[in-house]
C-alpha cells in the first residue's frame, strides 16, 4: 500500500498528529490542547554532561 504525500509540507503536532496550515496555528494548538505536557516537561532546561561523557578539545 502506498500512501499519498498530500500535505507533507504542513506542520504537524507530534503529540496528536494533527496537521495545521502554518506554524502559528500549531503553536496555538499546542499551547491550548497540550499545555499540561509542555508545563510538566519545562523543568528539563538544565543540561550537563552525563557520567562517563568524554570531552574532546
Amino acid at each position: 500500500m502506498v500512501l499519498p504525500l498530500v500535505d507533507e509540507h504542513k506542520p504537524k503536532c507530534y503529540l496528536c498528529h494533527e496537521g495545521f496550515e502554518d506554524i502559528e496555528k500549531l503553536r496555538e494548538h499546542q499551547n491550548t490542547k497540550h499545555s499540561d505536557f509542555f508545563e510538566s516537561n519545562e523543568k528539563q532546561t538544565t543540561r550537563e554532561p552525563a557520567p562517563g561523557d568524554v570531552t574532546v578539545f
